[in-house]
């Protein structure tokens, strides 16, 4: 797996053999930055896997990007990457549900793409709505598998959505809450 853009652009990210990570798709990687442009302030990958994500949110400018990966090989060869790569991320090594009853900072982008058979879209999106863990206006990348349904925050607009495979992916931007709701 490649990087697509940005300083690492064409650099390779090594995932552990045997792991059952779903690294995002480059195709998908480099269309959503290039509707994202350079990368917001604090960046948060969810359900981080081989970090592919927030690798490339660094290479293409991301000021900082949290990681958040419960299987230790993988936070060790996300750490390795980022090592060998020469670039700073945080790595967390935990669950991101009980990551994220601690307390929130506001992220300006988060990537939620979580192991399709946890079925974690609504709760984790509801914990990082309630949470603190989004500015007003965050951008929310959502991964799932084709035809999966599940409820979002209403204060979750889709801006973008597409498919590769079996995959449809969705960017959101938050939207301030309605006061008068």
């Amino acid at each position: 797996m490649r990087l697509t853009g940005g300083l690492d652009r064409g650099r390779r990210l090594f995932v552990p053999r045997g792991s059952r990570t779903r690294p995002t798709a480059a195709k998908v990687r480099e269309a959503i930055f290039n509707i994202l442009g350079p990368p917001p302030g604090p960046v948060l990958d969810l359900y981080a896997g081989s970090g592919a994500l927030g690798i490339e949110a660094l290479s293409r400018g991301a000021g900082s990007v949290t990681f958040v990966e419960r299987e230790p090989r993988l936070a060790a060869a996300l750490k390795a990457n980022l090592s060998r790569l020469k670039t700073d991320g945080e790595v967390v090594g935990d669950d991101a549900a009980r990551w994220l009853k601690g307390s929130g900072k506001p992220f300006d982008l988060v990537f939620l793409d979580p192991p399709f058979a946890l079925d974690a879209w609504a709760g984790i999106a509801a914990q990082l709505e309630s949470g603190g863990w989004l500015t007003p206006t965050a951008w929310i990348y959502v991964e799932s598998p084709r035809g999966a349904v599940f409820t979002l925050p209403p204060t979750w607009l889709a801006h973008r959505q597409g498919q590769a495979g079996e995959v449809t992916y969705t960017l959101y931007r938050r939207a301030p809450a309605d006061p008068l709701s």
